[in-house]
C-alpha cells in the first residue's frame, strides 16, 4: 500500500494523505504528483483557481521549495560495524536533534522491519492495531490494498477492531513496544527489545544470531497476546471497573501500559481466578495513579517490578508497596495536600472522581443522575462555592476560587441554578424545597436524601453555613474528606 504524502502550499505542512485532505482544495493531496509532472505550471494555475484567495507569491514560493526536495542531498552517515546496540540507539535517537527527536521506539519499530517478510508483518501487525483503535473504519483500506498483509494471520488477529468504538485505551506503537517488551522480555527499555531483536545475549553481552529467531518469536507471542480481542477488552473492563470511565480520567498513560502488561503476565499464572488477577490489576493501577510510580524513571522501576513480581509473587509484591507507600501518613496528610491544586487532571481528582463514579454516586445535588453518567454524556465541574461570589469576596485569584476541593461534578441545569449565590443562600432554598415539594433547584424532596448526596460528594455537613469568611476552612474539610472517599474506595478495589 503507497502511502501518499499531502502538502499545503499555505500553511508549508506536510501529512500523511486522509480523506479529510484530499477534499481539502487547500491542499495537494500526492506530492510525487509535482515530482514527476513534465512542468510545475498546471500546479500553480489549478491551485489558484480552487483557492483564488491565496497569497500567490507565498504559494509560489512554497511550491518552488517543494520541488527542491526531489534535488536535496541525503548524509549517510557511516557507523562502525563493532558497535554495540545501545550505542547505535542513541546515535539513532540524536540524529535529529534539530527537529523532531527520534525515539528508541523508533528505532525499535526500524529492527522489527528488518527481519524479512516477518520483520515487515509484525511491524504493520502494530501499526495497524494502532490505526484501527483510533479509526476502525481504515480495516477496508488495509484489507484492499494491503494484500500482502492480508494473506497473514495478523490481519484476522486485529480484524475485530472494524467493530470497535472503545477509547479508554488506544495505545499508539511506543505503547505496544512497551508493553510488548515487558510482556515478551521482561525489559522495559525499547533499546533492551532492540538488544535481545539483535541476538545480543545480556549476560556475555555478545552477539548470537541464533538468538534472533527465538527472540522474534517471543516478540510475535506477546503482540499476538497485546492484540487479542478478549485480552484487550477485559483489560478495558478492569479498568472501567475501577471507576475510570474515559480517557481524560487517565493522565498517565504509563501506567495503562504497566497495568496492560501485568494483566498479561499474570495471565500465565494458570492457577490464577480471574477474579483475583482483575483485582491486582485494578489495586496496582490505582495505585500507580496516586503515587505516580511509573512516571520519571519508569523503564526501570518497570523492569524491578516484574523481577519482584517473578520473585515474590504479584499479590504479595502489591501487598508490600502499599504497605510501604499507602501509609495512614499518605492518606491523612499527603493526598489532602495533593488535592490542594486547581488541575482537575490532577491523578488525585481523577481518582476522587473514579471513586464517586464505581461507588455509583450521584452528582453534586442530583437525585438520580450519577456522576458516571455525567462523565459518559454531559456535566458540569461546578464551584460548590460560586467562582463570582468568591472574586466579589476577597478570592479574586484563580489559585483561590479555582481549588480542586471547590469542584463537584453536577447537572448543567443545577449549576445554572445556583448561579453565584454562596451555600448559605442556596442550601436554604434546598430547605423550603424539601418542605414544600416544589422543585426550584434539582430534583431532591428528602432530607435524609440531601444528606446521602452530600455524603457521596465528599462535602461537610456544614455546607448551609458557608459564607466567603469559612472559605478557607470549607477547602480543607472537604480535602480531608475526599482523601478520606478516595481511601475507602481504594480500599473496595
Amino acid at each position: 500500500m503507497r502511502i501518499r504524502i499531502a502538502f499545503n502550499p499555505v500553511t508549508q505542512e506536510f501529512a500523511t494523505l486522509t480523506p479529510a485532505l484530499d477534499r481539502s482544495p487547500e491542499w495537494i493531496s500526492d506530492i510525487s504528483e509535482l515530482f514527476n509532472a513534465a512542468s510545475s505550471y498546471g500546479f500553480y494555475s489549478a491551485y489558484f483557481d480552487a483557492n483564488p484567495e491565496a497569497d500567490k507569491g507565498a504559494v509560489e514560493a512554497a511550491i518552488a521549495g517543494l520541488e527542491q526536495v526531489k534535488n536535496a542531498q541525503i548524509g549517510i552517515i557511516a557507523l562502525n560495524d563493532d558497535l554495540d546496540v545501545e550505542t547505535v540507539s542513541e546515535i539513532f535517537i540524536r540524529i535529529n536533534s534539530k527537529g523532531v527527536p527520534l525515539s528508541s521506539a523508533d528505532f525499535a519499530m526500524s529492527k522489527i522491519a528488518t527481519y524479512g517478510d516477518r520483520g515487515r508483518n509484525l511491524r504493520k501487525l502494530i501499526d495497524y492495531f494502532c490505526n484501527l483503535t483510533v479509526a476502525p473504519h481504515v480495516f477496508a483500506d488495509i484489507e484492499t490494498n494491503d494484500t500482502e498483509f492480508a494473506q497473514t494471520t495478523y490481519l484476522s488477529a486485529i480484524s475485530w477492531l472494524k467493530d470497535d468504538s472503545e477509547d479508554l485505551y488506544d495505545p499508539e506503537y511506543t505503547d505496544v513496544i512497551r508493553v510488548a517488551g515487558l510482556v515478551g522480555f521482561h525489559r522495559g527499555k525499547a533499546s533492551s527489545i532492540v538488544s535481545e531483536l539483535s541476538g545480543r545475549d545480556p549476560e556475555t553481552r555478545k552477539v548470537d544470531e541464533a538468538r534472533i529467531p527465538i527472540a522474534y518469536d517471543r516478540l510475535e507471542s506477546a503482540l499476538l497476546q497485546i492484540v487479542r480481542k478478549y485480552h484487550y477488552e477485559n483489560f478495558v473492563m478492569t479498568i472501567k471497573s475501577a471507576g475510570f470511565l474515559t480517557p481524560k480520567m487517565v493522565g498517565s498513560r504509563n501506567a495503562l501500559n504497566f497495568a496492560y502488561a501485568l494483566y498479561l503476565r499474570l495471565r500465565e499464572d494458570p492457577e490464577m481466578s480471574e477474579g483475583e488477577r482483575k483485582r491486582i490489576v485494578r489495586r496496582w493501577f490505582v495505585l500507580s495513579m496516586l503515587t505516580g510510580r511509573h512516571s520519571a524513571s519508569f523503564e526501570s522501576t518497570w523492569e524491578q517490578d516484574m523481577r519482584r513480581i517473578d520473585t515474590v509473587g504479584a499479590a504479595a509484591y502489591l501487598k508490600q508497596l502499599e504497605e510501604g507507600e499507602l501509609t495512614d501518613g499518605f492518606w491523612d496528610v499527603r493526598l489532602p495536600a495533593a488535592l490542594e491544586t486547581t488541575s482537575t487532571a490532577s491523578p488525585f481528582f481523577q481518582t476522587f472522581l473514579a471513586a464517586q463514579a464505581k461507588s455509583g454516586a450521584r452528582g453534586f445535588l442530583s437525585k438520580a443522575i450519577t456522576v458516571a453518567a455525567m462523565h459518559q454524556q454531559s456535566g458540569d465541574i461546578h464551584h460548590i462555592v460560586p467562582k463570582d461570589y468568591l472574586q466579589k469576596n476577597g478570592f479574586p485569584d484563580r489559585g483561590d476560587y479555582n481549588q480542586v476541593a471547590n469542584f463537584a461534578l453536577t447537572e448543567t441545569s443545577i449549576n445554572i441554578s445556583i448561579s453565584n449565590m454562596p451555600p448559605s443562600e442556596y442550601m436554604p432554598k434546598l430547605s423550603e424545597q424539601i418542605a414544600n415539594g416544589t422543585l426550584t433547584l434539582g430534583e431532591i424532596t428528602d432530607a435524609d436524601d440531601l444528606a446521602a448526596n452530600l455524603r457521596e460528594n465528599a462535602v461537610p455537613d456544614n455546607l448551609p453555613e458557608v459564607v466567603a469568611g469559612h472559605y478557607p476552612e470549607f477547602l480543607a474539610a472537604r480535602r480531608r474528606l475526599m482523601a478520606q472517599a478516595i481511601r475507602e474506595y481504594y480500599e473496595s478495589l
